[in-house]
């Protein structure tokens, strides 16, 4: 059977009852389980997507035991799920048990659930104070564990330091998880390479460690730690999306196409994956697949999906590589009702109409994305990439200069992109200094920009060095 990831749920202690449990379901026999594991396997069919399997299981624990907690719990994290408190605190109010500290936890979770932090945590204080001093460390952990789970580092981090330090996997990994939250991407390396020494065939580690690899721009390690998970699961999903993200960002389109694509076969309805594997196919010419894969994303994104915006403009960029302008004009007129950055939309409808030589129209598109502007250097350096990109060279080089001088001495970016320019411009000593600055500068804006030009074992900050050794020789 596939493993979870779960050291209890990958138990042969579990698996042991699972075998009991579904053997008297096979064969129309009796139950014999109290309401407690029979959630436990409730949670575990939930995690194996089993969802009919799960829901008789909790019935029938429901059925045995109606105000047990163990049930009411797995019933109250359903009802959370689907943004339905007032149904939640209709089964809190079912529990008998209102002394358990699941009761407890159930109470704050759906305070913190409504957006009501502060009250949460005011209900925990209290709680916690009412506590057995045996039970100190169970509690501030377990309250920690919530807010972790919620997002809400900061939180979690004070209930943390309200702990005694544990050097046991469960403590570690919950202040590795915590320090990531807090954008403490190095220290939560760290201690998730520390569990991986302890336990190197959990892939929950190792997906945890490449998440937090790539949070720090360590691409080529993050990828290498999801091959490990990999290695331990073929078809684990965040190990596929973590190494598919990894080499996307090193601009391996290719082989990120290939991993996307593993990756939806497992999670089929992951819009954000469908959208990266559509800008991969576009970047390696697989055009018409590429809109195949972004009209399918568009279609299964909810209507509240925060990537429709994204697909819109990757659909609007395949249709202009195919040449059919008005169709990519309209995927952008999507956006006119969607949040987002409406200046950059104005500036990619101008990118499309300069590629297809409609120049009066980019010019309007252009001039409106400009006035409307807040970052007018920004949007400036938007419009002077659509100019390269569609080979007016010498009109980018020029407006780059502009916009040097627009965006003053503190500004870090645009250097990588006249390197560009100025080296398909073949004006060498311009592309030697401008590359330099960039590599100083913007090593990530480098990466983006100049990568095809370099060895894919060269990181960014030492193209100029690379290339300087190489004239050399």
């Amino acid at each position: 059977m596939k493993k979870t990831g779960d050291d209890y749920y990958d138990s042969q202690e579990f698996h042991d009852m699972l075998a009991v449990y579904e053997k008297a379901v096979s064969t129309g026999q009796p139950v014999f389980m109290d309401a407690d594991e029979l959630s436990e396997i409730a949670d575990f069919y939930q995690l194996q997507d089993r969802l009919d399997e799960a829901e008789r299981a909790i019935r029938l624990a429901l059925s045995l035991s109606p105000g047990a907690i163990a049930p009411l719990t797995y019933r109250i994290h359903e009802a959370i799920y689907n943004g339905d408190t007032q149904r939640a605190w209709q089964l809190l109010d079912q529990i008998v048990e209102k002394d358990d500290p699941d009761y407890v936890y159930d109470r704050g979770e759906i305070l913190i659930a409504e957006g009501r932090i502060d009250e949460a945590d005011e209900y925990f204080r209290s709680e916690f104070r009412k506590t057995p001093p045996d039970e100190y460390q169970d509690f501030v952990v377990d309250v920690a564990s919530i807010y972790s789970d919620y997002g809400i580092s900061e939180k979690a981090m004070e209930w943390m330091s309200r702990a005694k330090h544990e050097d046991t996997p469960d403590f570690k990994e919950l202040m590795a998880r915590t320090l990531f939250g807090l954008g403490k991407y190095n220290d939560s390396a760290r201690l998730f390479s520390e569990l991986i020494d302890t336990d190197p065939f959990q892939k929950r580690y190792w997906n945890s460690l490449a998440s937090a690899q790539f949070m720090n721009e360590d691409y080529s390690d993050a990828i290498e730690s999801s091959e490990y998970a990999i290695a331990i699961d073929p078809d684990d999903p965040d190990g596929l999306i973590a190494k598919a993200n990894g080499l996307y960002r090193l601009c391996n389109y290719e082989q990120a196409a290939d991993y996307y694509t593993r990756y939806l076969q497992q999670e089929p309805d992951d819009e954000f994956a469908m959208l990266h594997l559509g800008t991969c196919l576009i970047n390696i010419g697989q055009t018409d697949k590429a809109v195949d894969t972004l009209e399918q994303a568009a279609q299964t994104a909810p209507s509240d999906s925060p990537y429709l915006p994204d697909i819109y403009q990757e659909l609007a960029f395949a249709c202009s590589e195919k040449g059919d302008t008005d169709s990519a004009l309209l995927w952008l007129d999507k956006t006119d009702d969607l949040p987002c950055d409406h200046v950059q939309i104005l500036a990619v409808k101008g990118h499309v109409c300069l590629s297809a030589a409609r120049l009066d129209e980019a010019e309007h598109y252009f001039h409106e994305a400009l006035a409307n502007s807040n970052d007018t250097p920004q949007t400036l350096l938007r419009i002077i990439v659509s100019l390269y990109d569609n080979r007016y060279l010498e009109g980018a080089h020029k407006m780059l200069l502009q916009f040097f001088d627009i965006a003053g001495d503190n500004n870090t970016e645009g250097y990588a992109y006249m390197a560009l320019c100025c080296h398909d411009l073949h004006r060498y000593d311009e592309y030697l200094h401008y590359l330099e600055k960039a590599c100083q500068l913007n090593p990530r804006e480098c990466r983006m920009v100049l990568n095809h030009l370099f060895p894919t074992d060269v990181e960014p900050e030492h193209y100029f060095d690379y290339l300087k050794e190489k004239m050399q020789n």
